[in-house]
């Protein structure tokens, strides 16, 4: 139970972000003001610590969907930079090109915009996915959600029981 509530909530945190990432970063290309205007938010979580975000949402909101919202907020950055970077790094003649032969906007998108943004999307998404993780467990041993690993891996570290810590982080690492 623990395991699948934990991966659950650590999912869904991560796949809310990819999700509005994705949004986020397409707007910002096409549109520079939401670029501008989503600069200094992106800076922003990217550079405040984890237990920061952590400490403020189980003040705020509760320990029940904490590991949720710090999933979310660690994964957006990443997803949302590596978006914008991929489709910054698409080939403008190809473009042109698309523009010449009247092209449809869905046969842009599958054909040039596409295979520009998944590199940088893969690379993104296997670096939040590890972080989304991290993150989220730590999130668990700090607010204690009721059938969680990071409950598991408080209560190994209150009775001092290194075999079951090592078991849960394996868990984790699985």
């Amino acid at each position: 139970i623990s395991i699948y509530q934990s991966f659950l909530r650590i999912s869904i945190g991560f796949l809310t972000a990819f999700m509005i990432g994705l949004l986020l970063g397409s707007l910002a290309y096409h549109i520079p003001f939401v670029k501008e205007l989503l600069e200094p938010p992106m800076l922003f979580f990217k550079s405040v610590p984890v237990a920061s975000f952590v400490i403020l949402a189980l003040i705020w909101a509760g320990s029940r969907n904490l590991s949720i919202f710090i999933a979310f907020i660690v994964v957006l950055p990443v997803i949302y930079v590596n978006t914008l970077a991929g489709l910054q790094s698409t080939d403008r003649k190809l473009l042109e090109m698309a523009v010449v032969f009247r092209m449809p906007v869905w046969r842009k998108i599958r054909f040039i915009y596409l295979p520009a943004l998944v590199p940088y999307l893969v690379s993104g998404c296997r670096i939040a996915l590890g972080m989304s993780w991290k993150s989220g467990a730590a999130a668990e041993v700090i607010g204690l959600p009721e059938h969680s690993i990071g409950e598991h891996l408080y209560m190994a570290k209150i009775y001092l029981e290194t075999a079951n810590l090592f078991a849960w982080t394996l868990v984790i690492l699985l």
